[in-house]
């Protein structure tokens, strides 16, 4: 059943139920309206027969009136000639006039009014004229119920279609939104609920222009990487095979080729890390680590590196933390963040990895932009952003190193460095005091 339908139904019950109530209440309303009317009509019958009662002529009038006659005896016996009379007179207890005071009472539908009347007394008895006006009141209700019941169900009827409208555009903008377009947009009309529905839709339509843009740019950047060394490879070793490279060349042409399979295969290897770390199966091997000797061991590598491009590079310890990580990982993020800023730093800026109570890889490139910092390690914006001033990669490393410091429990930021580039900031979570130590050694 659909939206407008409901709508419908519900206006439909809402009207069902209220006038079902007003009935109700009117109905009763009326009964006992139509109770009290006979009572004190009988009430002043009663008076003014009190006196009267001596002629058959009275109680003739009154039998034609429907009010039946019932004596009380100065014993308090009580007679008539109508039994449904002498009942309800009995169980009025019509027999306390005999005190000289008046006696008002009511047996299911029958009223009872009770008089002293000489040595005795008497009771008049009149059944609540009621029938003719519940039977009116039962079809007022009825008709009622059936002209609310009827606009009820024509308002429901606009009502949804109004309210379902900004609905059914939205679910259009959604079916054109699976099958593939992104310049579709809902106009934020109608309620605020259903504008608010209108809003997210865009916002999510704009969410998802974005991202395949991104995706897209993020596919062409790591193309564009893993086809450069794979040129490298396949021209030298055309020319080893096709023997234009002999003797002493072929040493240099080897190691060439070496580099840049170990190129590819970093490159493949963080892609595929990049790719696991969302799955349950991605594995870490949390343990207390030392960060010291984490640092040590990676400046040797990177001393090496830095010095062949001419970056100085210097490390800096001023605390020696103990963390709780996987050792390997950790390598992995100091190697990360140290080849991206070995990439942007040009020869004679330093390159600086320090130690505190943190850990932090500053660089002396060009820095980003304020606006970049915060999305430093979404994957393939600055690769977006800077491809065309400076040396850029695809984004994988940033992106897999926040990754990483993520899945160990930590944190990590990205601000302006004093040696004017940028700094990495990564703080990880204390191993617990009474663990023991795993020694690290260089990767």
């Amino acid at each position: 059943m659909n939206l407008g339908a409901r709508i419908a139904l519900v206006c439909l019950g809402v009207a069902f139920v209220a006038v079902v109530v007003a009935g109700v209440v009117s109905t009763r309303q009326v009964l006992s309206t139509s109770q009290q009317v006979s009572r004190e009509f009988l009430r002043s019958q009663a008076d003014v027969v009190a006196g009267q009662l001596a002629g058959d002529r009275v109680e003739q009038v009154l039998e034609r009136q429907g009010i039946a006659i019932v004596r009380i005896s100065a014993t308090g016996e009580v007679s008539g000639s109508d039994r449904a009379a002498v009942r309800a007179a009995r169980d009025a207890d019509v027999a306390r006039v005999l005190t000289g005071t008046p006696v008002t009472g009511v047996s299911g539908r029958l009223n009872v009014e009770a008089r002293p009347s000489g040595d005795g007394g008497f009771a008049l008895v009149q059944a609540t004229e009621t029938s003719g006006a519940f039977r009116r009141l039962v079809r007022n209700v009825l008709f009622a119920l059936g002209v609310g019941l009827v606009v009820a169900c024509l308002a429901g009827l606009a009502l949804g279609s109004v309210l379902t409208r900004p609905l059914r555009r939205v679910a259009a903008v959604a079916r054109s939104m699976s099958a593939g377009r992104r310049d579709v947009r809902v106009p934020v009309t109608g309620p605020a609920e259903l504008a608010e529905v209108s809003t997210s839709v865009n916002v999510l339509a704009d969410a998802l222009q974005r991202s395949e843009s991104r995706q897209r740019d993020f596919l062409l950047s790591v193309s564009h990487e893993l086809r450069t060394p794979l040129t490298a490879v396949t021209g030298f070793a055309e020319s080893l095979a096709d023997g234009v490279v002999t003797g002493d060349r072929v040493a240099p042409v080897g190691t060439v080729i070496l580099d840049e399979a170990r190129r590819l295969d970093r490159l493949v290897t963080d892609l595929l890390d990049l790719a696991r770390l969302g799955a349950d199966d991605f594995r870490l091997d949390l343990a207390p680590i030392p960060l010291d000797q984490v640092v040590r061991s990676a400046a040797e590598v990177w001393h090496a590196r830095c010095q062949a491009r001419g970056v100085p590079f210097s490390v800096e310890i001023t605390a020696s933390p103990v963390v709780h990580a996987d050792a390997r990982r950790l390598r992995q993020v100091v190697d990360g963040l140290l080849e991206n800023a070995l990439r942007v730093t040009p020869p004679g800026r330093p390159v600086v990895l320090s130690l505190s109570s943190v850990l932090q890889v500053r660089d002396g490139g060009p820095g980003l932009a304020p606006e970049d910092y915060p999305v430093a390690f979404d994957r393939g914006v600055l690769h977006a952003r800077y491809q065309q001033s400076r040396p850029v990669g695809t984004g994988v490393g940033l992106a897999l190193v926040h990754g990483l410091v993520t899945r160990m429990g930590g944190t990590i930021t990205a601000g302006p460095a004093a040696e004017g580039g940028a700094a990495f900031t990564v703080t990880l979570p204390p191993a617990a005091p009474s663990s023991p130590v795993t020694s690290t050694g260089a990767a």
